[in-house]
């Protein structure tokens, strides 16, 4: 099997990203990709590009600002395996107050035609489907990228007034794909405090919109 880790970012990286990434145990053949960029999803959309053009089964989607544990990889394939999933998202939560996770577990399309997304407060044990989630940490097998080429000629160009990576599950979304979340799989998302499950547990943040930062 052969894999992309797929990194967007800015001209540096935070150095328990660079920790983690340089101690993540790799699944079969793997190559890493950084994309520097000031548009995010022009950075993605190269990186979905270098993905196909790479001939990978899958895409390892991690943010330059995220810190996680040697096996997640690992462990995230094996969740895709075990419940033939196209797309996983494993834990994490927003850097600046709420400190909710980022996952949605809904969304409704507004009279505009905008994307309204409903936050995912609380969740199971156990993988569980969710309509959205940010591209923190997410693996997909790479066919998705390709029937999303083929649909509407761009992964994660801005739709419906959503972030980018909102914008590639909605389309997602309408090409009948499902998107799961394993809150097994945590990670920690640097800002000027490291956020984690157990932080927000404490916390308990208050519901936000979308737009928010993560």
């Amino acid at each position: 099997m052969k894999t992309l880790i797929a990194v967007p970012c800015m001209e540096q990286v935070a150095a328990g990203f660079a920790h983690s990434l340089a101690t993540l145990e790799k699944n079969g053949e793997c190559a890493v990709s950084l994309m520097v960029g000031s548009l995010v999803y022009d950075s993605r959309n190269k990186l979905a590009q270098a993905a196909i053009g790479y001939d990978a089964d899958r895409v390892c989607w991690f943010d330059s600002d995220m810190i996680f544990t040697p096996d997640t990889l690992k462990r995230l394939n094996e969740t895709m395996d075990k419940y033939n999933l196209d797309i996983v998202s494993g834990l994490y939560f927003r850097r600046t107050k709420p400190y909710t996770p980022v996952l949605f577990s809904k969304y409704e399309i507004t009279e505009d035609g905008d994307a309204e997304w409903t936050d995912c407060l609380e969740y199971p044990n156990e993988p569980f489907e969710v309509a959205g989630c940010g591209f923190g940490c997410v693996l997909m097998k790479t066919d998705v990228l390709r029937e999303m080429a083929l649909e509407f000629g761009t992964w994660f160009s801005p739709f419906r007034n959503s972030g980018e990576d909102l914008s590639f599950c909605l389309r997602a979304s309408e090409l009948g794909k499902k998107i799961f979340a394993d809150p097994s799989i945590k990670l920690g998302h640097v800002g000027q405090i490291v956020v984690t499950e157990q932080f927000y547990s404490v916390t308990k943040g208050t519901k936000t919109d979308a737009s928010a930062e993560h």
